[in-house]
């Protein structure tokens, strides 16, 4: 039997147990993970349309296999975070690790709609076992200098790689196929276990009772309320905010606002039952004591603001250089890579800053520069913007996000006790995952509406009749901006052509001046950001540590 240990304090005993260069290659296996379960989360948008074309899905088939795989990843951050505090949190990263891996597989051996739907929410199952628990255990392994040393390999990695997820999946599916995007992933995941399993030290919760210690009630009410909101976020779009735009409907309206009313409905009655199980000294699944820890509360808000910003942003650039550019990847690889290339150089730089002056004073600082990198963006954007006219923006952009979430989530669980760092690292997660899911509708409508809108006033402006103009206005939006590139090759079109050109340059415009306002309400939550306080022995609670 290992050797256990549950009186010595937790951050002293991780150390003790992965010291040295041990600690450093489990930083970089821990980011590794995380690296793979985010490329898959943005990989198969580039792959989509050769996957339509390859398994013959419907346009039901593609959103769903789009869309499921972030749906189920956030609604079981929660449960499975705290699934880690409980029964081990290496153990937990191996097992969705394999998950992951054999749904890749899945994945690539899909031969039609029912399978790869499966076999892409298989992979947001394991997703959300990695995250939590390569977060919690990276928390436990740190303190001081190193601490922030730490999240910011972390941070560089995941930023960066987020960015290139799209360029990698588009340069494997060029060179081998779309299948190869996700096969690759097997040999990857088997060494990702290997490495985890020599690497990683394991922590759990001290004393937590095993099944006993798991609440039930609040696993189902988190996962069902989170995965309500995130699903009506995410099919607001095609599906309509209120009045159907599909044959769905639900006493004439919409089926998204009755998801997203029973979200909110499942999501107070998990906060009633977790205040009434609190009260009554039994488990938890989230710990609500924990939003009145400052740093979490402000942390937990502000990195849902900086994803709505981030997805909003790559989301809406390379719809407008797509349509005004056509499908050459150049100009979009141009416009991601310097996001990419500054998360990874500012991520790793972020450590020795926050040494110096703060972790709190680096994701401020990062926040500025994405503030002030976005609204660049916006006043530089015309009809004849390319990818070079955006990439010093984006550059920018990429090291105020190196800078932020290298080291927000490192503020946010600074002050956590450890024995509750895995529900801890999964309630992050998922305000990240809903900020994305936000980020996108709302970008994402604004978009659109003022896409349609600039485009039916160039062209009535132009003398277009008003049903042609209502009818080209209504392919550019519903085609997201792509209809300009039809515009552009068919004969006599020209001037239609140009408005699309200018409509796409406004919309991007007012696209990015909301994302800048909000990532300006994530700046301001930031201010309210403390250096993390000493922690007293006494509110070190006693958690399990073996090799």
């Amino acid at each position: 039997m290992p050797e256990t240990t549950s009186l010595t304090p937790p951050h002293a005993r991780a150390a003790a147990a992965a010291s040295g260069r041990r600690r450093w290659l489990a930083v970089v296996v821990i980011s590794l993970g995380v690296s793979l379960i985010i490329v898959d989360a943005t990989i198969v948008g580039v792959l989509l349309p050769r996957i339509v074309t390859g398994l013959d899905l419907t346009t039901t088939d593609a959103e769903w296999a789009t869309s499921v795989y972030s749906l189920v990843f956030a609604a079981l951050l929660i449960p499975f975070g705290r699934a880690g505090d409980l029964f081990g949190r290496r153990r937990m990263f191996v097992l969705g690790a394999a998950v992951f891996t054999l749904a890749s597989l899945g994945v690539a051996a899909a031969q039609g709609s029912t399978s790869l739907i499966g076999a892409r929410a298989l992979q947001g199952v394991g997703a959300s076992m990695v995250l939590p628990a390569a977060l919690s255990t990276l928390n436990g392994m740190f303190t001081g200098r190193e601490r922030a040393a730490a999240f910011g390999v972390w941070g560089a990695m995941i930023s960066g790689m987020a960015a290139l997820g799209p360029l990698l999946g588009g340069a494997v599916a060029t060179g081998g196929g779309w299948r190869w995007a996700f096969g690759i992933n097997l040999p990857l995941g088997a060494l990702l276990i290997a490495a985890a399993l020599a690497l990683l030290p394991e922590t759990r919760q001290a004393g937590a009772g095993g099944p006993r210690g798991i609440d039930w009630a609040g696993a189902v009410l988190s996962a069902l309320g989170l995965g309500m909101l995130v699903c009506g976020l995410i099919e607001g779009q095609t599906y309509g905010w209120w009045a159907p735009t599909r044959a769905q409907s639900i006493a004439g309206l919409s089926p998204v606002p009755v998801i997203l009313a029973i979200g909110v409905l499942l999501v107070a009655a998990l906060v009633v039952v977790e205040r009434a199980r609190a009260a009554a000294g039994k488990a938890v699944m989230l710990d609500l004591a924990l939003f009145r820890i400052p740093n979490f509360r402000h942390g937990n808000l502000a990195s849902a603001l900086i994803n709505v910003g981030e997805l909003g942003l790559v989301f809406v650039l390379p719809l407008f250089l797509l349509g005004v550019h056509g499908t050459s990847p150049i100009q979009i690889s141009v416009a991601i890579l310097p996001l990419a290339v500054g998360a990874f150089l500012s991520g790793g730089y972020a450590g020795r800053l926050a040494a110096k002056r703060g972790a709190h004073r680096v994701v401020q600082i990062g926040m500025v520069l994405e503030v002030l990198a976005v609204l660049g963006l916006a006043f530089a954007v015309s009809a004849t913007t390319t990818g070079f006219g955006v990439a010093p923006w984006m550059l920018v952009y990429g090291v105020g996000l190196g800078l932020t979430s290298a080291q927000l989530t490192n503020v946010s669980l600074a002050d956590v006790p450890p024995a509750q760092a895995g529900q801890a690292s999964g309630t992050q997660s998922t305000a990240r995952q809903v900020g994305a899911a936000l980020g996108i509708a709302l970008i994402g409508t604004v978009f659109a509406t003022s896409l349609g809108h600039t485009m039916a006033g160039r062209l009535a402006d132009a003398g277009l009749p008003p049903e042609r103009s209502a009818a080209v206005a209504h392919e550019l939006r519903e085609s997201a901006g792509t209809y300009a590139r039809e515009l552009h090759t068919a004969p006599g079109r020209a001037a239609e052509a140009h408005a699309a050109d200018e409509s796409l340059a406004v919309a991007t415009r007012r696209g990015a001046l909301v994302i800048a306002a909000i990532l300006a309400g994530g700046l301001v939550l930031s201010l309210r950001l403390r250096p993390a306080a000493p922690r007293p022995s006494s509110d070190r609670r006693p958690e399990e540590s073996k090799r």
